[in-house]
Parts: C-alpha cells; structure tokens; sequence
C-alpha cells in the first residue's frame, strides 16, 4: 500500500489508537539505551540519547523524568512528504489545551500527549477525522 498525501484523506483516514502504557521522556549518555531497555522512540541528540519508554522500565533502570505521556499511533499510513497533517493535528489539540510532541515514523505518526487527558486526545482527534 501507498503512503498517503492527501490531507482530506489524511484526516478522515487516521485512525488514532491509544497504545497501553504510561511513556514517558528521559535522556542517557551514550549512543545506546541500557540494557534491558527497550524504547519506542530514540533520538541522538549533543546532550545525549532521548528515549521514550514505558514509565515501569525507566522506573528500575532510575531514570529520571518529568513528563508522563500517553502515546497515541495515526493507524494512516502518511506519506513522509505529505503536507498539513502534523499542523491540523496539533491545532486541533493545542485549541483544547493538550501538549502534543509528534514523531514521524516510516508508516505513522505517533503522538505523546499528557497521560491523564490522553483518552480525551483520541476523541478530539476522531472528530477532526469527521471533516
């Protein structure tokens, strides 16, 4: 299957799924997680290596961290190129008060939204689908 770069079909398409789980963001020195580790999101950056991971597997490695995220999967396969879908979504996200950090994978975008309101993200993000 295609990845998709129609905006109309982008949103109407979507999808958005919450996965199980408590995430959240931390950081380790090195170009490698721990072992034992196994995050959903690495990103190398010049102060070290950003994970997002389940909350229990930070919680015994001792990493800290001080947001707690729900992480929610666009089930659309998106086009990497295409144009207006992390916008329309974090609009309509940030006009109901909801923090969004976005990541693009291959075949979706994956959004971490405050845990506690995560439920509430998917319902706005099925009725932006309605359009």
């Amino acid at each position: 299957m295609s990845a998709e770069r129609d905006l109309h079909r982008l949103l109407t398409t979507m999808r958005p799924e919450l996965n199980p789980g408590r995430h959240v963001f931390t950081t380790v020195p090195g170009p490698t997680p721990p072992p034992g580790l196994a995050p959903v999101v690495t990103v190398a950056e010049a102060e070290g290596l950003t994970l997002v991971v389940r909350q229990e597997l930070a919680d015994a490695a001792g990493l800290s961290y001080d947001y707690v995220a729900g992480w929610i999967t666009l089930r659309v396969h998106s086009a990497l190129d295409a144009v207006g879908l992390t916008a329309a979504v974090a609009t309509a996200l940030a006009d109901a008060g909801l923090s969004c950090n976005v990541v693009a994978g291959l075949h979706h975008d994956h959004l971490f939204v405050p845990y506690e309101r995560a439920e509430e993200a998917v319902t706005l993000l099925r009725e932006l689908g309605r359009v």
